[in-house]
C-alpha cells in the first residue's frame, strides 16, 4: 500500500503541502514551555535558602523546647528522688535508735543510707539539739560546725523541717542544691539531705550537648547541600550554555554541509529529522516528529521501500543501514540523499531506534552521470580504433584499454577493470615477449619507446608507448603478423633441419639408456618377487604351525582349569587355588583370543578371507552381539541400549556382522567407566545399513583418533587387568566394513564419549570384495577361504 502511494502523485502533493505548511505555533509553544521551565528555575533558586533557614529555625526551636522540658523533668525528678529518699533514711534510722538507743550513730546513718543514693555528690548529715553536724554519711564531705551556718541563714529548712519539704536553695557558698531537713528523736536534732545541682543536672548537660552537636551538625549538613544545589544549579547552567552552543554549530555545519539527522523509532513508526534535513527539502519543520507514512510518500518508488528495510531491521537481519535514494522537495524536485544508519537499544529490551545521518549527494550523482557520459565516449572512440590501446595512471594501474588490447592479451573482463595493477592485468593475461627495440629514424623523445611483441598466439605487434603529462603513459600496438611471417618462415625452415638432427642423435642416446634402465629393473623385479613370494609362505607356513603349537597346550590349560575352578573332581583343599584357577583360564582366553587375532589379521591382509553372505535377521544378529558383553557391562553397572529393526533382513556375512558389532561393543564397554551408558541403535538410510555404537567413556583426542583401525595401534593406559589388548581389533572390524563394501566412521569428544558409525551397503553382490581378491591374488598363494573365529580382542 505505501509503494502504490508512493507511485500516485496526488499523495506527493499531499505529503509536500502537509510539510511544506509553517506551523510556528508549534516552535512558540516549545519556547513558551522553555521559558516556562526557565521562571521556575529562578523560583526555586529563591526558595531554597529561605526553606534552609526556616528549616533550621524549626530545627532550633523544637530543640530549646525539648531541652527545657527535658531539664524540667530532671529537676523534678530529682526532687521526687530527695523527698523519697530522705523519707525512707530517716523512718529507717529511728527505727534503729529506738531499738539500740547506744548504737553508733555513723554505722547506723551508713547502715540505713543507700551507697548509690551518694554516688553523685550528695550529702546526708546529722546534727545534735544545738544544731551542731556530728555524723556525715560514708563519702560525704565533712562538714563542721552548725547546720545552718553550712546551709545559709536565709534558708526556711532548718525551722520548718518536714513542713518545708525539698526546697532549692543556695548554700553558704553559693552552690545551687537541692535540699531537705527532717527532725530526729533526741539526743539527736536533725538530719538533712542535700543534692548539689551540678550533679543533678550532669546527665541532661551532657545530652543537651549531644543535642547541640546533632543541630550544628544538621545544620551545617543544610547549609552545605545548599551550596551543593546552587554549585550544581550553575554547572546546570553553564552545561546547558554549552549544549546551546554545541547544538547551533552542529546545526550550522549539518546545513553547511547539507546533511541531515535522522531518528526513527521502528516499533511505534515515528521518525525525527533535524532543522537541517527540512532545509534539504526546502520545508519549514513540522514538529518533533514524523509519521513513517508521510516520509514514504516523498521517497522514489525505484528506490525501495522503507517498509522492508523495517521489516529487515526488526527481525534483527542486519544493525546497519547504507542506503542511496531520492526524495521529492517542495518544487517537485528529486533530491538524492545516502542514509547511514545504525541500530540502537537504550538498555537490553528497549524499543529499537536507527539512529543515522542523510548526506545530500545530487551534486556527486550529477558529476558521476556526466563523467560517465564523457568515459562513455571516450571509450566509443578508443574501440573504434583498429590498434590495441591502453592508458596507464602514474601509479602503473590500468586507466582504460579497447577490446583489442583484450583479445591480444587473452584477458577476461574481470582482468581489466580499471585501477588494476600492471602487474596483476599481466599475470591474468599472457604477457607478450618482447623481441627487440627498433629504430624508426627519428630522435626518440624522452620517456617514449618503440619496440617489437610476439603475442602468445603468434600475432606480432609493434608497440609505441608515450608518457602522460600526469606521469601515466599510453601504448599502442599495431599488428605486424604479416610482416614477420615471411621472415619467420625462413627462420624456421633452418631450425627445423637443425632440429632435426639434434633430435635424431638424442633419441639413439635416450633409447639406449631406457634399454639399459628396463633390463636392470626387470632382473629386480624377478628378485624382489621370489623374496616376497618366499617371505609369505614362510610367514603363512609359520602363522599355522604356530596355530596349531600355541592352540594345543592353551586349549588343555582352559580345559584343566575350567575343571579345577569347577571342582569337578573334588574340593582343592583352599579357597585360593579357586581364585588362581579363574586367573590361569583368563589368561588363556586372552591368550587364545590374541593369537586367534593376529591370525584373523594376517589372513585379512593376504585376502584369504571371502564372505559367506546369506539374510538374516538383523535384531537377532544385534541380540547375539549384546549377549557376548553383557557380563561385563553388569559387572561395571554399564547400562547397554539396543535399538534395532524387527523383521527387518540384510544380506551380509552374518559372523562378520557379529563380530563387527563384538569388537566396537567390547571396546566400549572396556572404555567406559561405571555406571556409564553403551548403546547400539541400527537404521535404514537410502537402502543400506548404519550401526551406531555411542558410549559415554573417557573419549579419543584427535591425534590418536586419526591412527584408530591400523593394525597394532592403540591408546594409552591398559585395561583394568594390566593387559593392554593386541591393537588389532578395529584393524579387524574396518577391514571386514571394506570386505562388505561399506565405511566406518569414529567421532569422539574428550570426556563426552565416541561414537561409531558402520554403513553397510545391501547391494547382493560384491564388487569391493571382488576387486580386493583380484588385487591380492597375484602377491599370495593360493589357498582354500576361512572363515572367522568370533573371539575378540582390542
Amino acid at each position: 500500500m505505501a509503494r502504490a502511494n508512493a507511485a500516485d502523485a496526488s499523495a506527493h502533493a499531499d505529503a509536500l503541502l502537509e510539510l511544506a505548511g509553517t506551523p510556528a505555533l508549534h516552535a512558540a509553544s516549545a519556547r513558551t514551555a522553555l521559558s516556562g521551565i526557565g521562571s521556575l528555575e529562578i523560583w526555586v533558586r529563591r526558595g531554597v535558602p529561605a526553606m534552609v533557614v526556616l528549616f533550621i529555625a524549626a530545627l532550633i526551636a523544637m530543640t530549646s523546647v525539648m531541652a527545657h522540658d527535658s531539664y524540667d523533668r530532671t529537676v523534678s525528678d530529682a526532687l521526687s528522688d530527695l523527698e523519697l529518699l530522705s523519707a525512707v533514711v530517716t523512718d529507717d534510722l529511728r527505727d534503729i535508735l529506738k531499738q539500740t538507743p547506744q548504737s553508733d550513730i555513723g554505722a547506723a546513718l551508713a547502715d540505713t543510707v543507700p551507697s548509690r543514693a551518694i554516688a553523685r555528690g550528695q550529702q546526708v548529715l546529722i546534727t545534735n539539739l544545738a544544731g551542731d553536724v556530728i555524723a556525715s554519711a560514708r563519702g560525704s564531705e565533712r562538714v563542721r560546725g552548725s547546720l545552718t551556718d553550712y546551709l545559709g541563714v536565709a534558708q526556711p529548712l532548718t525551722i520548718f523541717a518536714e513542713k518545708a519539704g525539698v526546697l532549692r536553695i543556695n548554700l553558704a557558698d553559693g552552690t545551687d542544691a537541692l535540699a531537705t531537713v527532717r527532725n530526729l528523736r533526741a539526743p539527736l536534732g536533725q538530719i538533712a539531705f542535700i543534692a548539689p545541682m551540678s550533679s543533678i543536672l550532669a546527665e541532661w548537660r551532657t545530652a543537651a550537648l549531644r543535642t547541640a552537636v546533632l543541630l550544628v551538625s544538621t545544620t551545617l549538613v543544610l547549609i552545605a547541600l545548599a551550596v551543593a544545589y546552587f554549585w550544581q544549579a550553575s554547572r546546570a547552567r553553564e552545561s546547558d550554555r554549552i549544549c546551546d552552543r554545541v547544538r547551533d554549530r552542529i546545526d550550522t555545519a549539518l546545513t553547511r554541509g547539507r546533511c541531515g539527522l535522522w531518528d526513527w523509532d521502528l516499533a511505534r513508526g515515528r521518525i525525527y529529522w533535524s532543522d537541517s534535513m527540512y532545509e534539504i527539502l526546502g520545508m519549514a519543520p513540522v514538529g518533533n516528529f514524523l509519521s513513517f507514512g508521510d516520509i514514504n510518500t516523498l521517497v522514489h518508488p525505484q528506490d525501495g521501500d522503507l517498509a522492508a528495510i523495517a521489516e529487515m531491521l526488526t527481525a534483527s537481519k542486519a544493525e546497519s543501514v547504507d542506503h542511496a535514494f531520492r526524495m521529492q522537495n517542495v518544487r517537485g524536485e528529486w533530491v538524492w540523499l545516502r542514509a547511514r544508519a545504525e541500530l540502537v537499544r537504550e538498555r537490553p529490551g528497549s524499543t529499537p531506534h536507527l539512529v543515522g545521518i542523510c548526506v545530500d549527494i545530487t551534486e556527486q550523482k550529477t558529476l558521476a552521470e556526466r563523467s560517465a557520459t564523457a568515459d562513455l565516449r571516450l571509450r566509443d572512440a578508443i574501440e573504434s580504433v583498429s590498434e590495441a590501446f591502453v592508458l596507464w595512471d602514474a601509479d602503473n594501474q590500468l586507466v582504460m584499454c579497447n577490446s583489442k588490447f583484450q583479445k591480444f592479451h587473452n584477458l577476461s573482463s574481470e582482468a581489466v577493470t580499471a585501477g588494476t595493477p600492471y602487474a596483476q592485468v599481466m599475470e591474468r593475461g599472457t604477457p607478450p615477449l618482447i623481441q627487440a627495440q627498433t629504430a624508426l629514424g627519428e630522435r626518440p623523445q624522452a620517456g617514449a619507446r618503440t619496440y617489437e611483441a610476439r603475442l602468445a598466439d603468434g600475432r606480432w605487434l609493434q608497440i609505441n608507448e608515450r608518457r602522460t603529462k600526469d606521469g601515466g603513459y599510453v601504448s599502442v600496438g599495431t599488428d605486424i603478423t604479416t610482416l614477420k611471417r615471411h621472415e619467420e618462415q625462413l627462420m624456421e625452415s633452418e631450425r627445423r633441419l637443425m632440429a632435426t638432427v639434434a633430435d635424431l642423435r638424442k633419441s639413439r642416446q635416450t633409447l639406449e639408456v631406457q634399454a639399459q634402465q628396463l633390463a636392470d629393473l626387470a632382473e629386480k623385479y624377478l628378485e624382489q618377487k621370489a623374496e616376497a613370494e618366499t617371505a609369505n609362505r614362510a610367514k603363512s607356513e609359520f602363522l599355522a604351525n604356530m596355530s596349531h603349537e600355541l592352540r594345543t597346550p592353551l586349549n588343555a590349560i582352559i580345559g584343566f582349569s575350567e575343571l579345577m575352578q569347577q571342582e569337578t573332581f573334588g574340593p582343592l583343599g583352599s579357597s585360593k587355588y579357586v581364585d588362581y584357577s579363574s586367573d590361569i583360564k583368563q589368561s588363556g582366553e586372552y591368550l587364545l583370543g590374541v593369537i586367534s587375532d593376529v591370525l584373523d589379521m594376517s589372513r585379512l591382509e593376504a585376502g584369504r578371507v571371502r564372505l559367506q553372505k546369506t539374510d538374516f535377521d538383523i535384531d537377532t544378529a544385534v541380540k547375539r552381539a549384546v549377549s557376548t558383553i553383557e557380563q561385563i557391562a553388569r559387572e561395571k553397572d554399564i547400562t547397554v541400549i539396543a535399538e534395532t529393526l524387527p523383521e527387518k533382513r540384510i544380506h551380509a556375512d552374518r559372523d562378520a556382522f557379529e563380530k563387527i558389532l563384538t569388537i566396537l561393543l567390547r571396546n566400549a564397554v572396556k572404555f567406559t567407566p561405571n555406571d556409564g551408558r553403551v548403546s547400539v541403535r541400527t537404521r535404514i538410510v537410502q537402502g543400506a545399513l548404519n550401526v551406531y555404537v555411542e558410549d559415554t567413556g573417557m573419549g579419543i583426542a584427535a591425534a590418536p583418533l586419526a591412527r584408530l583401525g591400523r593394525p597394532f595401534e592403540q591408546l594409552d593406559g591398559g585395561l583394568d587387568n594390566g593387559m593392554k589388548g593386541s591393537g588389532l581389533g578395529l584393524a579387524i572390524a574396518r577391514s571386514l566394513v571394506d570386505l562388505h563394501g561399506g565405511s566406518m566412521r569414529i567421532r569422539s569428544t574428550v570426556g563426552s564419549g565416541t561414537i561409531v558409525l558402520v554403513h553397510l551397503p545391501q547391494s547382493r553382490d560384491a564388487p569391493r570384495q571382488k576387486l580386493l581378491m583380484a588385487a591380492a591374488a597375484p602377491r599370495r598363494p593360493h589357498a582354500p577361504p576361512q572363515k572367522l573365529r568370533a573371539s575378540v580382542r582390542g
